[in-house]
């Protein structure tokens, strides 16, 4: 029992060391109430130092009475009242232009009161950072804004959208981000915002305790695979059975192979075995 409780709690540390900030919820564990990673980021991302964050909340719900309502993975308020939220992609259909759009309307719907003149709106930054270049051109970097296209200056409207091309890691600024995003260990970090976190929520007992969830979803996944494996496991088994009904009754290789789903080896193997 302690050897199964010990390989146990050895597999949960393995699991936790092996996350990175593209890992949507321990990125949201690296950044949560977490002032300084998420200035980093905004920083680097949107090349302006200057940006102070007032608050940063993770997993914001959004309720949207009239239709359909949102779940924003990070969500910050700078000193000048801006809204920006960040968003990790892992897969191309999570990060569709119209999931963009209607982000950034669902941020606009949320944060004008009633009463407020329009003038009051706050500027937002919708910003995903996808794993693969979803936009396809090659770029680190997706700046989308509205624009006049008669004379293609730019509709100033405070909405900006911008896409994070992660698979460009070079050596400067916004490739060393996106390097630290897939990095596991925090002593190899380049940015040191995010090491005292890392190093906390994986090598501290209160650390692990707080990630509960991730362990959570690891076990969840891995007894779904199990499940699926040993379905394919009874699957196998019945288009053996039934493969050997069909030799027993003096069916052929090839008959056998065509109505039992199984290979012409593994039916070959199986008539050796009932001649034998």
């Amino acid at each position: 029992m302690q050897t199964n409780e010990a390989s146990r709690e050895s597999e949960i540390k393995q699991v936790i060391r092996s996350l990175c900030m593209m890992n949507n919820r321990f990125m949201n564990f690296m950044l949560d109430d977490n002032k300084e990673a998420a200035q980093v980021f905004l920083h680097v991302i949107l090349g302006d130092d200057k940006i102070k964050v007032r608050n940063v909340r993770i997993q914001s719900f959004i309720q949207n009475i009239y239709g359909h309502s949102s779940q924003l993975d990070i969500l910050a308020q700078d000193s000048k009242g801006r809204y920006f939220n960040v968003e990790v992609q892992r897969s191309d259909e999570g990060a569709p232009a119209r999931r963009a759009r209607f982000y950034s309307s669902i941020l606009d719907t949320h944060f004008l009161q009633p009463g407020k003149l329009y003038e009051e709106l706050p500027d937002t930054y919708v910003i995903f950072i996808t794993e693969n270049d979803v936009l396809r051109d090659n770029l680190p970097l997706y700046n989308i804004r509205r624009r006049i296209d008669e004379n293609a200056k730019c509709f100033e409207d405070g909405s900006h959208i911008i896409y994070v091309n992660s698979q460009r890691r070079d050596d400067t600024a916004l490739g060393k981000l996106m390097q630290d995003l897939y990095c596991t260990e925090p002593k190899n970090l380049h940015y040191h915002e995010f090491a005292e976190r890392m190093e906390f929520l994986k090598y501290s007992k209160e650390g692990e305790e707080k990630m509960t969830d991730v362990i959570e979803e690891y076990a969840a996944k891995k007894a779904e695979a199990v499940a699926k494996e040993a379905a394919r496991e009874a699957v196998k088994e019945k288009n053996i059975e039934f493969a050997k009904g069909l030799l027993a009754d003096g069916m052929s290789i090839e008959f056998t192979v065509r109505h039992s789903k199984l290979s012409e080896a593994e039916v070959r193997e199986l008539a050796s075995k009932l001649t034998a």
